[in-house]
């Protein structure tokens, strides 16, 4: 056993590239010829000699020195590499130090974003920039506690934004779990979080389902005395019941009004980065009265790109709040019928008056359900059968917009 004494007058002679002076239990005390004296643990792990360095005397004492052994015995009578535990353990201390949220949100952000569609890339980095940096941006982020977090989403819970918060809580969660995989913090403070937030409702597009009304919405559209463009947009929304920014974006070229089809490409739908790249195009049938439109408005804008472009450019097309104030005019506010409600309206009268297949339906609002084996279906199968049903549903509104006879709906 090594005294304090020993390791101060301990000396290496100049014929000699070092000098080890031996303590207990692997621990010995390495000196050089230039007097500079290591600690050094030697350890057996799978057979193999390792030694792992504690430090240099006087800076690490004897009794400290000895302290680092027995740490690394308990670590190796618990089946660990004591070396590469330290490595480690040394690796994650350099890669937190210094590691901000923001900081690591931005790399999480530039790594994950690639994958992610214009408009989901535009919302994460919105609940980074609004809702999470102001207020745990410059902390070192694995010093960050779940109440910080917490504290942070009541913000947003304080200016009634429920679902925001929720979705900002999702960021969190991303960011956390990258700095967890990479060593930048110790846990997922944002894991536990969700049952500490305010339920919220989800969002519904209202949209009319009774015959009766729509009939007088349809009636009300093509009264419509504004622009002819978003007359036309107007009234092609319940017919072809599409999503609204892929209606509003339409292009001419996706169109072949002779074969009475509407090709969306795969990149425009609501899909996965990977769906958008490498999907099949949904496919839309074009009743006849939705030809009949079309070749009156190509009359208008089929010179130009777009069919409906806005008033801020022909390459740029209506905006929501354009369609959206068009039928606010004619007295149909968002809380009565919305334009992407125009969908709620057409599932639920296909199915429960026209009584048309589910699936079929779902097909034609490009929703990738699935079959009775779990698969899912083929988004351009039942084609003849959506043309049949969508040129029923145009006579349908037409019936209905002339005051005929309504088909009562089904009743559970």
């Amino acid at each position: 056993m090594l005294t304090d004494a020993q390791c101060r007058n301990a000396t290496c002679p100049p014929d000699k590239r070092r000098v080890r002076v031996t303590d207990s239990g692997g621990l010995y005390l390495e000196v050089s010829p230039a007097g500079s004296k290591r600690w050094f643990q030697k350890l057996y792990v799978g057979g193999k000699e390792k030694r792992m360095a504690l430090g240099s005397y006087p800076t690490v004492t004897l009794t400290a020195a000895r302290k680092a052994r027995d740490a690394a015995k308990l670590k190796k009578a618990d089946g660990l590499d004591p070396v590469h535990a330290r490595m480690l353990d040394r690796l994650k201390q350099a890669m937190s130090e210094g590691e901000t949220f923001e900081h690591v949100a931005r790399e999480w952000y530039g790594k994950k974003s690639a994958l992610w569609s214009v408009h989901h890339k535009t919302r994460e980095l919105r609940n980074l920039e609004k809702d999470l940096f102001p207020w745990i941006g410059k902390r070192r982020i694995a010093a960050i506690e779940p109440v910080e977090l917490l504290q942070t989403l009541r913000r947003v819970e304080a200016r009634g934004s429920l679902d925001v918060a929720h979705r900002v809580l999702t960021t969190a969660r991303g960011v956390f779990a990258y700095a967890l995989a990479t060593g930048k913090a110790g846990r997922n403070v944002a894991m536990d979080l969700k049952g500490a937030l305010t339920p919220h409702k989800g969002r519904h597009f209202a949209a009319l389902t009774d015959p009766v009304k729509v009939g007088e919405l349809i009636r009300a559209i093509r009264g419509y005395k504004g622009g002819l463009v978003v007359r036309a947009a107007l009234q092609l929304a319940p017919m072809l019941f599409q999503r609204p920014t892929e209606l509003r974006a339409a292009e001419w070229s996706e169109f072949n009004l002779d074969a009475a089809l509407w090709t969306i490409q795969a990149k425009r739908m609501k899909r996965t980065y990977d769906g958008k790249a490498n999907g099949d195009p949904h496919l839309v049938p074009l009743p006849a009265q939705a030809v009949t439109i079309l070749r009156d408005l190509h009359h208008i804008t089929g010179d130009g790109v777009l069919l409906f472009p806005g008033e801020k450019g022909r390459s740029i097309p209506i905006s929501d709040n354009t369609l959206r104030a068009a039928l606010l005019t004619l007295g149909y506010g968002p809380d009565v019928q919305t334009v992407h409600g125009f969908r709620a309206t057409a599932r639920t009268l296909l199915d429960e008056v026209l009584e048309f297949d589910p699936l079929v339906i779902e097909a034609q609002l490009a929703h990738a359900v699935k079959d009775a084996n779990g698969r899912a279906y083929n988004r351009t199968t039942y084609l003849k059968q959506r043309a049949d049903m969508m040129q029923r549903w145009a006579d349908y509104l037409d019936k209905l917009a002339a005051g005929a006879d309504v088909i009562q709906m089904k009743r559970a």
